[in-house]
């Protein structure tokens, strides 16, 4: 007891096609369909575009120009990156100068210390120095 109207008829009909079109872009039977699908898919995606212009104002522009800005700013960034990279940081030798500079600024500040304390003591024993 099938109804036969038009309305039924198309129903099944569009049932079939939908099963055949899934079953065709699944790959099920072959897998080269599924390949196919999907270059038709990315075919079509590259062919539609939308394209949507705003008219420039103050607003835009300077958020152009930030944006343009940061993004130069970025790849400055990655690029100072990139080369402290390749030089392996700093390097050992500057390490070592620093250091050394470092150690010799200490050890005066020490001895100048050292220097006004015992210049202190002797002003305070009454014993007067040739130096001050």
């Amino acid at each position: 007891m099938r109804p036969h109207t038009y309305y039924h008829r198309t129903l099944r009909s569009a049932a079939v096609i939908t099963a055949l079109v899934l079953i065709f872009d699944s790959g099920l039977v072959q897998p080269e369909t599924k390949t196919l699908s999907d270059s038709a898919y990315q075919y079509l995606a590259n062919t539609v575009g939308v394209m949507a212009v705003v008219p420039p104002n103050e607003l835009n522009t300077i958020t152009a120009e930030l944006t343009a800005r940061s993004q130069e700013l970025d790849q400055r960034e990655r690029d100072i990156e990139a080369r402290v990279r390749d030089q392996g940081g700093m390097s050992d030798t500057s390490t070592y100068v620093l250091s050394s500079i470092l150690f010799i600024l200490l050890v005066l500040i020490v001895i100048n210390y050292a220097l006004d304390f015992y210049r202190y003591r002797r002003r305070e024993v009454g014993v007067v120095s040739p130096l001050t």
